[in-house]
């Protein structure tokens, strides 16, 4: 999601807080791993049908952006063959750019 990372920023209070700890967590595992990944931060989620998506650098988009699942998934198969996203966080939203051609 937007803002993943050690310093989200939840409070501990909110019922999202395991959650964003945990993504950190795994985040950061990955980062430091002999792997290859790709991080993906979507934006907040809705249902209305897909379309082009914008990507920006991790920490640079606006939470207030959203995403439809459509082009999650579209995403996701996409950067699954594209090795150029190896090594590379990616937070994306609903937008203009093809998918695969955004980044």
């Amino acid at each position: 999601y937007f803002g993943a990372g050690l310093d989200h920023g939840v409070p501990q209070d909110n019922s999202f807080y395991a959650y964003a700890e945990a993504k950190a967590a795994a985040d950061e595992f990955l980062r430091h791993s002999e792997l290859d990944w790709t991080i993906l931060g979507p934006s907040r989620l809705t249902d209305r049908p897909g379309g082009g998506i914008s990507v920006g650098a991790a920490g640079t988009a606006g939470r207030a952006e959203s995403v439809s699942r459509d082009a999650v998934a579209a995403v996701i198969a996409a950067v699954l063959s594209d090795p150029t996203t190896i090594g590379r966080q990616l937070e994306f939203s609903d937008g203009a750019d093809a998918v695969g051609l955004a980044w």
